[in-house]
């Protein structure tokens, strides 16, 4: 197979880009129009000052997992599911991760999908119902994926400057409207959220994003690059964007994308919705191929081709948003902010603490090659991670998300410490 994407392999010097490259594509997952609806739920529940202070803690938590993962990814040349065989999990164990990655990312593209359709919808005065619009968004959204790393960027450059001009012409309207010290002392319509809850959400927005950033960094020269990519990614989409959603949600008490998206900017707003949908989908999909190519062939030692399995995972995204994952947005955040922390915290102590396979790594590193071989799976793992998301789930004391990192990367420091003693 022709692996221009570097699927089963590192990506060499010669091919990395340059830090605009990276930062238009990250800042574009992190730009996002289900970002915008997390602030808008944000805001919809909570006063601006606790809304703020949950993306603060959330997004803190968010960039400690992306440069800890993500350095390790530029370091190596390595995507998320070839990253996770020699940071903890082993060969077998890097499916699971795979797996999570994969059913995660297409619940992403669901919503995203969802919310594409509801503005196509809207904007054919609801001459097609949601399913249709649903099925035609999802399958053209797959199409453009299938272009790989590439099409990505360049979609990133379409879209970006569009969604930002949106973003500052609803702030300057909802300020012409309104009295900002009003709107930030102003109390929340909806059902009220505590800060815990909120900062897990906000994790869970984006910790599929944190986990998988070895995909789009193992594009970047350097650290540096790593650094101020994720930086200028976050400080763009979580605080502008969120405090901008909580500010809107506050003067006009709802949290629906579309509404906020059509009533403050018209048709400019609609394109913004369609546009940001392609972009996330995108990266979405791409890093959902990614790991189901690197699970088939970890399990039964084939590999498919990028594109059938595009095609493929596209049509499962198109059908989840067709028949109504939207309505389970909130769940479905904090499911992710308490499952995926446990994943980057193994890999993290793994790769910087304990350098189980640091050495290897190096060695193969200098002929541009992988290890020659990993273990079957790591049974620490896989324990350190359900006990993790378990506390995190069953704790209400702080903030979940941070509960089940914490927890999966003590257990498994102590196992592997404890295992070595007795060996």
């Amino acid at each position: 197979m022709n692996d221009k994407n570097h699927t089963f392999s590192r990506v060499p010097q010669t091919e990395r880009v340059s830090l605009l490259t990276t930062t238009l594509v990250r800042t574009g997952m992190t730009t996002a129009l289900a970002q915008f609806m997390l602030g808008a739920t944000l805001g919809n529940s909570m006063t601006f000052t606790q809304a703020m202070l949950a993306t603060f803690l959330g997004s803190l938590l968010l960039q400690i997992v992306s440069f800890g993962v993500g350095f390790a990814g530029t370091k190596e040349g390595l995507s998320t599911s070839l990253l996770a065989r020699w940071c903890g999990f082993g060969r077998y164990g890097s499916a699971l991760v795979g797996m999570a990655i994969v059913i995660s990312c297409l619940g992403w593209f669901g919503v995203q999908n969802s919310i594409l359709a509801e503005g196509i919808v809207y904007g054919l005065n609801e001459k097609i119902s949601f399913e249709i619009a649903a099925l035609i968004s999802g399958c053209l959204l797959t199409l453009l994926v299938v272009i790989g790393f590439i099409g990505l960027s360049w979609t990133a450059k379409l879209t970006l400057p569009i969604f930002s001009l949106v973003m500052a012409w609803i702030f300057f309207d909802t300020l012409r409207g309104n009295n900002m010290a009003d709107l930030i002392l102003s109390l929340p319509q909806g059902q009220s959220m505590t800060i815990g809850a909120g900062a897990t959400m906000v994790a869970g927005g984006a910790i599929v994003g944190a986990l998988i950033t070895p995909d789009i960094t193992r594009y970047c020269k350097n650290g540096r690059h790593v650094f101020w990519m994720i930086t200028i990614s976050y400080i763009i989409g979580e605080f502008i964007v969120n405090g901008i959603a909580i500010l809107v949600a506050h003067a006009l008490n709802t949290a629906d994308v579309v509404t906020i998206m059509t009533q403050s900017a018209g048709w400019l707003g609609l394109i913004s919705v369609i546009l940001s949908a392609v972009k996330v989908n995108d990266t979405a999909l791409y890093s959902s191929s990614l790991a189901v190519i690197n699970i088939i062939e970890t399990i039964f030692n084939n590999k498919y081709s990028y594109k059938v399995i595009t095609l493929l995972l596209g049509i499962i995204g198109t059908l989840l948003s067709a028949i109504g994952i939207m309505k389970q947005f909130v769940s479905f955040l904090i499911l992710l902010g308490i499952v995926f922390p446990p994943i980057a915290g193994i890999m993290m102590v793994d790769y910087y603490i304990l350098k189980t396979n640091r050495a290897s790594l190096e060695v193969s590193r200098k002929t541009g090659e992988l290890p020659e071989s990993t273990i079957p799976i790591s049974w620490s793992s896989i324990f350190s991670w359900l006990l993790g998301s378990g506390i995190g789930f069953t704790i209400d004391w702080g903030i979940p998300s941070l509960n089940s990192l914490l927890v999966a990367s003590a257990v498994y420091w102590i196992t592997k410490i404890s295992f070595k003693k007795v060996r």
